[in-house]
């Protein structure tokens, strides 16, 4: 049995949470196997703590809580204070580098920042960064396939916002093998 944990963390606005629910959709729809998503997000509507885990499993998730994930994402410097120290040792961060500092207390060795946000900004629009990060993580990891997610995207995104978040996703997941690549 493969149990795969993926913890989201950032801040209210970011699409945390709608990272999660895609990632999910492509998991559970488009590849038939199984996903759960718990969220959790502090009382402001924007620019509070925000974070979305996913067990992704290959037969039915029994307990749909994360111990200590293997993937965590982070969008923010508070998620990655709150978090850093809690992901497996052969496990892996995804960073927005540009919104994350590191500190040397990392006992994590894969690390793989991506410069989510200036990419949005380049497209031209900010708010797609969480969907930046989801094209790195599909490079970077084997979770799900790449075709499976991005027709999770292109099904969850507002219609007259598919193109801008197909644009992103593809260039997320360009940044990510590029940064893969060097890390191997």
């Amino acid at each position: 049995m493969t149990r795969t944990e993926i913890k989201f963390a950032g801040f209210g606005g970011q699409g945390i949470v709608l990272s999660g629910f895609i990632l999910g959709r492509a998991v559970a729809i488009h590849e038939d196997r199984h996903a759960v998503l718990t969220q959790s997000y502090g009382p402001e509507a924007r620019g509070g703590a925000c974070s979305a885990e996913i067990v992704i499993s290959d037969t039915m998730v029994d307990y749909p809580y994360i111990d200590i994930p293997q993937i965590l994402v982070l969008m923010s410097q508070e998620a990655y204070m709150t978090y850093h120290t809690k992901v497996r040792k052969d496990g892996m961060i995804i960073y927005d580098k540009d919104l994350v500092n590191l500190n040397s207390a990392n006992k994590v060795k894969k690390l793989y920042g991506i410069p989510a946000t200036r990419i949005a900004e380049e497209l031209g629009k900010k708010i797609v960064a969480n969907i930046v990060m989801l094209g790195a993580l599909i490079a970077i990891s084997d979770v799900v396939e790449k075709d499976a997610m991005a027709k999770a995207v292109e099904s969850s995104v507002p219609k007259g916002l598919v193109e801008l978040n197909m644009k992103a996703f593809e260039r997320g997941y360009e940044v990510g093998m590029e940064v893969k690549g060097q890390k191997a």
